[in-house]
């Protein structure tokens, strides 16, 4: 045991180590990604405001550079089948430790669709399939699902999605090939049809990223997970086993494993034991800081044991999933909500009696979040329980 290390000083490490005060804002956006380890981008509004609010010189632009331009960061499932926006280098490590394990029950999934729809050879049909999107991709270059479906007529089968259940729908093939391919590394996601949508156009990988995702076959997921936990740590921790283990959707015996390869220390936190990276650095006394974070962002969705950050009040800052909707953050804790109305203005609400003098700081803060996005409206995918009601 190395020592104890109390709620303030997690929220210390929080507040510097993911850039969330003011002087500590660049517009490096691959240092940010590093810096929070990956960017949620299942809701692609996400990964540009998490960059944003983090930036000196905020720019939707900047952004995009960077992901499409420069291709310095990748986006790809990965932990809980969920999209990320990292480094190559990370990503193929989150595909190695994550994603490969999704390989084989999509597909068992999609031939058992297939089947159902009447085809006789599903796997042989399935083959043909993602052939013949990849060498569609080959042949005219990053496209989005709809181009696909439209050239490649042959794949477009209505397929039945929950049949018997109240919430049963249909959905092309095509769609479903892709993301089979997504999740196999043979293409990656590239720039989308506009910023605040996930209509993303798709690339074959290697076209997109030099190598690929290359060498994942040959990487060992429990070497891939132990370089990753050993990363969750310098950025989240300390942090407890169960923490590591939600965020990255393993197994309880792969996270020990990991624990264990990385040289992690135990501590003593306020709710029981919690682990710290061995090269860990302490920090410097609590400075006063403001943020409004978007949904999913990693400094909200970093950990399952929530309770310094989180107080009981704050509750209805997540849905009943566990998803963490935009937050208002006062030095290391949630204690209010936001969200953007139809006419584009900021709308807050708080948890808890904030000062006045924290209150106006929350207000530049929503200026700034205005700014940035200029006259673009956006919707949120993962709202909070308080969100209608803010809005209404």
């Amino acid at each position: 045991m190395s020592g104890f290390i109390d709620d303030d000083e997690r929220r210390a490490r929080l507040a510097q180590r993911h850039r969330l005060l003011p002087r500590l804002r660049t517009d490096n956006v691959v240092a940010i990604s590093n810096d929070v380890l990956a960017l949620h981008s299942t809701d692609p509004v996400t990964a540009v405001l998490s960059a944003m609010v983090r930036m000196e010189h905020p720019s939707v632009s900047a952004v995009e550079d960077v992901v499409y331009e420069e291709r310095a960061l990748i986006r790809h499932h990965a932990m809980r089948r969920t999209l990320w926006l990292a480094t190559p280098d990370t990503m193929r490590l989150m595909n190695a430790a994550a994603t490969r394990k999704l390989i084989g029950p999509e597909r068992r999934r999609l031939l058992k669709m297939l089947g159902e729809h009447g085809i006789d050879d599903p796997a042989d049909w399935l083959d043909q399939a993602r052939a013949a999107v990849l060498g569609d991709l080959e042949r005219h270059g990053p496209s989005t699902a709809r181009e696909i479906g439209q050239r490649v007529h042959q794949i477009r089968l209505p397929l039945k999605l929950a049949t018997g259940k109240p919430y049963a729908s249909t959905q092309g093939a095509h769609s479903r090939i892709i993301t089979l391919l997504g999740l196999e590394g043979e293409i990656l996601r590239a720039r989308p049809v506009s910023w605040i949508t996930g209509a993303y156009r798709y690339a074959v990988a290697d076209d997109w990223l030099p190598g690929g995702l290359d060498g994942l076959d040959k990487t060992d997921e429990t070497e891939a997970a132990t370089t990753l936990a050993g990363r969750w740590l310098r950025r989240f921790g300390p942090g407890t086993t169960a923490d590591l283990q939600w965020w990255m959707g393993w197994t309880l015996g792969l996270t020990r494993r990991a624990l264990t390869g990385s040289g992690a220390v135990e501590v003593d936190l306020v709710s029981g034991p919690g682990w710290i990276s061995p090269a860990d650095d302490p920090v410097a006394s609590a400075e006063r800081w403001v943020a409004l974070l978007p949904s999913l962002d990693p400094s909200t969705m970093g950990w399952k044991q929530r309770s310094w950050y989180l107080p009981d009040a704050a509750g209805e800052a997540f849905d009943s999933a566990g998803n963490g909707g935009p937050t208002i953050w006062v030095d290391g804790r949630i204690v209010g909500a936001w969200a953007q109305d139809k006419q584009g203005e900021i709308k807050l609400h708080y948890f808890e009696r904030v000062a006045s003098d924290r209150r106006r700081e929350v207000t530049s803060r929503a200026a700034e979040i205005s700014t940035m996005v200029g006259g673009t409206r956006f919707s949120v995918r993962f709202p909070g329980s308080i969100h209608a009601r803010l809005l209404g």
